[in-house]
């Protein structure tokens, strides 16, 4: 990245963070650009927000590459990296929307943008002042809802049933397992480390996590899922679906929500041997069910389903019924080596730019 003033110099300037190439495997910090420019002003019905954190995601990745997920555009080299953010009204030229207010919004990789309103969740209204306003980019946010929408809405899991998901200490299969818990359902689940595999037991109430890095990770599996895998929430891919396919139950459900395996192109160590007979021949003979979603769809008009479940999870954190871990990341200018460390497994629960102070 290219040298840029500091926060002082930049006081009535606007950093952004663009994509300056395409990356071929993991991301480099060569990926990305930092440029400034004026502040913009806002038209009539529209507001200047100013980003005060900035969230960091796997989809991401995707985004960068030439060709799109397909729910959404990829990012253009040289325009903004996108990003949800919480951000601060600062001028208003919109009936509904004060100065000072907070709102989710996707302001990007930048410090200041402008918006109509339309695509923004005002946070004053039943937020909870003793939660940092971060937790709407996490726990409260599109992780926790999309953890609701594939564990309860899509798999509904019933007490004594067996849930597995992997990276279960990231922002999303974190709160996938405590969910499951909350229902009466056991949580098994697979991370990266004994560290993380601890954190996932005693912090999280997690029943068993199993270290994916471990020699005998699949037998360790199959003991910790002695009676079989009635859901197992799919955002890894690679060595831990060959691991669970054998395992599943008849009637199992499996959501879909990603697979950041092959995010960054072919696997490491990845077998050539083609995996696609083994996995229809368990969706067949066992009646798997295999349903992918994409979150967006489920906000609802005017976010009202998201709204709904931001109602729960506020009372479900409060009570102490589900812990909502953040990694925090200084500066807007770090952001670019936040998702490299991400991508590489290098967090613990829901990673955040701290881009100003709320």
């Amino acid at each position: 990245m290219n040298p840029t003033p500091s926060d002082a110099q930049v006081a009535a300037l606007n950093r952004r963070i663009v994509l300056a190439a395409r990356p071929e495997g993991a991301p480099r910090l060569s990926d990305f650009r930092v440029e400034t420019g004026p502040v913009p002003e806002p038209a009539h019905g529209e507001v200047l927000l100013q980003t005060l954190a900035l969230s960091l995601d796997p989809y991401m990745r995707n985004l960068m590459d030439p060709v799109g997920p397909g729910y959404a555009p990829p990012v253009a080299l040289g325009e903004t990296m996108v990003g949800g953010t919480v951000s601060r009204v600062v001028a208003s030229r919109h009936p509904d929307l004060r100065p000072g207010g907070l709102v989710l919004a996707n302001a990007g990789w930048q410090d200041f943008t402008l918006s109509d309103g339309s695509d923004l969740l005002p946070l004053d209204s039943g937020s909870a002042p003793a939660l940092p306003p971060s937790l709407s980019l996490g726990a409260l946010g599109m992780p926790g809802f999309t953890a609701h929408v594939g564990l309860l809405d899509l798999a509904q899991p019933r007490p004594g049933e067996t849930v597995v998901v992997a990276a279960a200490t990231g922002a999303v299969g974190a709160n996938v397992g405590q969910l499951a818990r909350l229902h009466g359902a056991r949580a098994v689940g697979v991370a990266g480390g004994a560290d993380k595999c601890r954190h996932a037991v005693q912090v999280l109430g997690f029943d068993a996590c199993i270290d994916r890095h471990a020699p005998d990770f699949a037998q360790r599996l199959a003991q910790a899922c002695a009676q079989g895998i009635d859901v197992y929430f799919e955002n890894v891919g690679g060595a831990v679906l060959d691991a669970v396919l054998p395992l599943l139950n008849p009637g199992a459900r499996v959501p879909v929500c990603g697979f950041i395996a092959h995010y960054n192109g072919p696997m490491e160590g990845a077998s050539a041997t083609d995996q696609r007979p083994a996995l229809l021949a368990t969706v067949l003979q066992k009646r798997v069910r295999l349903q992918g979603f994409i979150v967006l769809d489920h906000y609802g008009e005017r976010f009202e389903h998201l709204r709904r479940f931001r109602e729960r999870m506020h009372r479900w954190i409060e009570e102490g019924r589900v812990h909502a871990q953040e990694h925090v990341v200084d500066g807007l200018l770090q952001a670019p080596q936040g998702l490299i460390d991400l991508l590489a497994g290098r967090h613990l629960g829901k990673t955040v730019v701290r881009v100003a102070e709320a």
